[in-house]
């Protein structure tokens, strides 16, 4: 695997990370939602993000989604992506600190990656906060890495990607990229 450029000082933040914590709408969806005449939703999300899911857990690092919505599409995606969830977190800050507590990790080991002001908060406490390109003005100044993707259109594999890269070059016997 060639390790892809990321941005200046990232790499070493990134093998640091234990757990990526992610948003749901706007993260790993395009922020859209299709509302139909019986009142259902529906929203659309990148394929590719499994892979990069996937290739985050065989590096080590855990995923997962805490999401302010509650509704059956997060558990349903979540589910498929094999990524445990939260819905419903009106105190995402709080809840992120317990789920760091039940890991026995320090939040300094924590990536977030958020879209928007309900995400500030946890931007605002870990180790490595991101934000989606497409993220909102608000929120953009908290993140030490905004993406070149959208959300919902491999962001959230942009991330996954980085991330087990950065810690694949940082391990004994591997060559490191400049």
């Amino acid at each position: 695997m060639t390790p892809r450029p990321t941005p200046r000082g990232l790499r070493a933040l990134m093998r640091r990370v234990r757990l990526v914590v992610f948003d749901f709408d706007g993260v790993m969806t395009d922020n859209a939602v299709l509302v139909f005449a019986d009142g259902t939703e529906a929203v659309r999300c990148w394929r590719g993000d499994g892979l990069g899911l996937r290739a985050l857990r065989e590096s080590g690092v855990d995923a997962f989604v805490l999401s302010t919505e509650v509704h059956p599409v997060v558990q349903a995606r979540c589910r498929k992506l094999g990524v445990e969830c939260a819905q419903g977190c009106e105190d995402k800050p709080s809840a992120l600190k317990e789920l760091v507590r039940a890991r026995g990790i320090a939040l300094e080991e924590v990536a977030y990656v958020g879209n928007d002001v309900n995400d500030l908060g946890c931007l605002e406490l870990v180790g490595l906060p991101i934000v989606v390109q497409d993220a909102h003005h608000s929120v953009a100044a908290a993140a030490r890495w905004r993406t070149t993707l959208p959300g919902g259109h491999g962001a959230v594999r942009e991330v996954c990607d980085a991330i087990a890269e950065a810690r694949a070059a940082g391990r004994p016997g591997r060559k490191r990229a400049s």
